[in-house]
């Protein structure tokens, strides 16, 4: 008995049985299915409204947002950051690369007027889908073309637009564009919504 008492409070000292790196996992588990559910809660919001959303990220958000405010049957936008490792990121951090996030705009669309797909197309339209981590003189991980897609009919509706992309480039071309399943948006500070339209500076963006 007086071995088993000694070799127990040694087990919890082993490699992996660390308590506070399980806790630690845990509160991070919690904490982001919190933040999904606080996007999913936005989203339904609009959906109550008979509006549905799409995420897309394609180089700087301010130009996309410009874009996509005068896109047929879009309601609204708003720029933030999508795709990352880190929690509620800053402008600051994300262009350090560290934390992972794509400069991405949430688009809200009345399904009445539009499709996913339709706006996917008009998406590959009016950025360069084939660069990669770059828009034109804006390099970095934070530019590059994506889509987070909610539910297979929204991926399903993507690859059809990317396909039919891909048929009207050159041969030595095709999209780039990642199809990332969506989990959570952090709306960008205030002064980077609607910028070219406050700001008349539409020099960020490449179509």
């Amino acid at each position: 008995m007086k071995i088993v008492r000694v070799l127990l409070p040694l087990l919890f000292l082993l490699p992996g049985c660390s308590t506070s790196s399980t806790t630690a996992v845990a509160e991070s588990g919690v904490k982001q299915q919190y933040l999904s559910q606080y996007s999913k809660v936005q989203d339904d919001k609009e959906r109550m409204r008979h509006l549905d959303v799409g995420y897309f990220a394609g180089g700087c958000f301010w130009g996309v947002q410009d874009e996509f405010n005068r896109a047929p049957g879009v309601v609204s936008t708003i720029v933030g950051y999508c795709g990352g490792i880190t929690r509620a990121p800053t402008y600051e951090s994300v262009c350090r690369h560290g934390t992972k996030h794509a400069e991405t705009v949430r688009v809200v669309y009345d399904p009445g007027k539009t499709t996913f797909k339709a706006l996917t197309s008009y998406f590959l339209d009016i950025h360069d889908p084939t660069t990669v981590n770059r828009q034109g003189p804006d390099i970095g991980d934070q530019y590059r073309s994506a889509i987070f897609f909610e539910g297979e009919k929204q991926k399903e509706e993507a690859l059809q637009a990317i396909e039919s992309k891909n048929a009207s480039l050159p041969k030595n071309s095709s999209v780039v564009t990642a199809l990332d399943k969506f989990v959570v948006f952090y709306t960008a500070e205030d002064y980077h919504q609607n910028y070219i339209s406050r700001t008349g500076d539409a020099s960020c963006h490449v179509r």
